[in-house]
């Protein structure tokens, strides 16, 4: 090619493509690789004719293509796929240049990975990509993280291609080495909460109040005009429209029932309990998943539990209707608290300094998360930013105050009808308990001291520090009656 590259890209499945097309399309040349060379072939005779895509089907030629220094986008599947490639990269790189892994890898690998490149005087920054096929053609969210001179170098690309908002490019330096990808996880695992809130109230329109399939959809249709409105909340709507061609039934009730995952969500749970963060709606997504997964066990079961749970008479489907979308939103809110506090626990004790009201901003377009509600999280913390939990800001709980007996009153429906609801009840108790000034730990903490002797402190004694109490001596002897 008589004119270099301003960037090459390595993996030409839907997403790579798409981000190729997208990159173009802005005025950037790009080259493109794949291990296999019918992908490339396939791609340069489809959708990249005519276009400032130049395909090659070795590494060396790849590399020799992109101007200095060097920027190569990897959309691999996250893992060894990613060292493999890296691995077949290095010998051609030279110094300053710039890996740019997109993918789904874990934080901690980036951080491995970033050290082991700066070895040879190579940079890499680990970008989160949301927003799926769509986004990655038209306009994505983005989230780099990894040296900020090499972010500098990739940035009039990446605000180029992200997803544009009435505040700018839905991308933003997040920080140095891990910190993309472990805002791009902690992303999935607010996605894994609002699906699963959204299948509940789904479940509850569906098998509670017996609704049909067009009449949730336009259910959905409605809150998406409002406060709800969102993307998710968007493809909901359209999703139940949709008829089998065959049966003529409506195709999501002809899904199994059994939901995937691809490690983000459980990746989230697990860096949660390591930094002390609760994140109950995101953890009761991750276990509906698993349960869901159960499909043979779950069958077994429903043919030894008969007894038929009766759907509770006395509540109005149309006052029903009227709770839902106030308790989707509370518990979405709770959800989103979680994910926000993760990240801002996860910043502070990996020193990247993530900006939580520029996270929020640059989820607002692009990402499968985007919604409505993302501006109000931004302003959250443009009011108060060392907020410490969105639960806090006194809009939210203003909200959250009034839709109280709403959001119970949907709770309690479900669980009297046996329609299994872990997301919304998990983010009720979450709100519960972080209302609650004193919780019954005082007894947990007494049951530890007893049977392990791990002390506790006093209410009354603060400057006491951690005492403990020989319990047997001083427990009072009750004789048993028979």
């Amino acid at each position: 090619m008589s004119e270099k590259a301003k960037i090459g890209l390595i993996g030409l499945g839907v997403m790579g493509e798409n981000l190729a097309l997208n990159i173009e399309s802005k005025g950037f040349p790009i080259a493109v690789y794949n291990r296999s060379p019918d992908k490339v072939d396939d791609f340069m005779q489809d959708r990249a004719q005519g276009k400032k895509i130049t395909g090659f089907k070795d590494i060396p030629s790849f590399v020799d293509a992109i101007e200095r220094p060097r920027k190569i986008v990897l959309l691999v599947k996250a893992g060894a796929p990613v060292d493999d490639t890296i691995d077949k990269l290095r010998p051609f790189l030279d110094d300053d240049d710039i890996i740019i892994d997109g993918g789904n890898s874990h934080f901690e690998d980036t951080i491995r990975r970033e050290k082991s490149l700066a070895l040879d005087d190579v940079y890499l920054i680990g970008s989160g990509v949301s927003g799926g096929e769509e986004g990655a053609l038209h306009g994505p969210s983005l989230m780099p993280g990894g040296d900020r001179k090499a972010y500098d170098q990739i940035k009039p690309i990446w605000e180029a291609i992200a997803a544009q908002v009435d505040d700018g490019p839905c991308v933003t330096y997040l920080g140095p080495d891990g910190a993309g990808h472990f805002v791009k996880m902690v992303h999935n695992g607010i996605e894994y909460g609002d699906m699963q809130l959204i299948a509940e109230v789904y479940d509850i329109m569906r098998r509670g109040l017996k609704m049909e399939a067009g009449e949730i959809a336009d259910q959905f249709a409605t809150w998406n005009e409002g406060y709800l409105d969102s993307y998710l909340i968007e493809i909901t709507s359209e999703v139940l429209t949709v008829e089998d061609k065959e049966t003529g039934k409506p195709l999501v009730d002809l899904i199994l029932d059994k939901a995937g995952q691809k490690g983000t969500g459980r990746w989230t749970a697990q860096i949660a309990l390591e930094l002390g963060v609760a994140i109950p709606t995101i953890d009761a997504a991750l276990t509906a998943r698993l349960l869901s997964s159960m499909k043979e066990e779950r069958v077994e079961a429903s043919t030894l539990y008969k007894k038929e749970v009766a759907v509770p008479s006395n509540v109005g489907v149309q006052d029903m209707l009227k709770a839902l979308p106030r308790a989707l939103y509370a518990s979405k809110v709770c959800s989103y608290a979680q994910g926000m506090a993760l990240i801002d626990k996860g910043s502070k004790n990996f020193n990247w300094n993530i900006d939580l009201k520029e996270t929020a901003r640059i989820w607002k377009g692009g990402c499968i998360i985007r919604a409505q509600l993302l501006e109000q999280i931004r302003a959250a913390y443009e009011r108060k930013p060392n907020l410490a939990n969105l639960l806090q800001d006194s809009e939210f709980g203003a909200f959250i105050e009034e839709s109280q007996e709403s959001w119970r009153e949907v709770t309690t429906f479900a669980q009297s009808a046996g329609i299994a609801i872990p997301a919304l009840s998990a983010s009720l108790a979450y709100f519960d308990s972080y209302r609650t000034a004193s919780l019954p730990q005082n007894l947990t903490q007494a049951q530890r001291d007893f049977f392990g002797a791990h002390t506790y402190e006093r209410v009354d004694k603060p400057e006491a520090g951690a005492v403990h109490t020989d319990w047997p001596t001083l427990v009072k002897k009750k004789t048993r009656t028979k």
